[in-house]
């Protein structure tokens, strides 16, 4: 069941709120990116992201491929969302669940992980996940 969360960067010059059922998939990534900022992400439909203040705070940066835009505070540093469009998906929404203000810590304890082999660009899974 989807829910309602309000999400920020560190400073709070970027909100936002975004519609998220944590019962569903979650995803953590080994691309380089990824991995430095062991980052942790449920991926939402354009409709299911408001983006309520920070606009002119966020800097965008791409890399490799350029598929996703990973967006950060120019005040703080945090990246706290990004968003990609292509594929089957169509345009999404990347959110940092260590981003989300009100999220319940049992609710990230549930919550399904897949791991994602972007290190290799490959389908099959990462050999070491446990230190995600």
């Amino acid at each position: 069941m989807k829910k309602t969360y309000q999400g920020s960067c560190h400073c709070g010059a970027v909100r936002y709120e975004a519609d998220i059922d944590l019962n569903q998939e979650t995803y953590k990534c080994n691309c380089s990116i990824c991995t430095k900022e062991r980052t942790w992400v449920s991926i939402i439909g354009p409709e299911e992201f408001r983006l309520q203040a920070g606009e002119s705070a966020l800097t965008d940066y791409q890399f490799h491929t350029k598929q996703i835009h990973h967006l950060f505070c120019k005040h703080c540093g945090v990246h706290s969302f990004g968003w990609g469009e292509g594929g089957e998906l169509g345009k999404f929404y990347t959110v940092r669940l260590n981003c989300l203000d009100d999220v319940d810590e049992q609710e990230l304890v549930r919550a399904p992980v897949t791991y994602v082999n972007g290190r290799d660009d490959s389908k099959a899974m990462p050999t070491e996940v446990p230190h995600r």
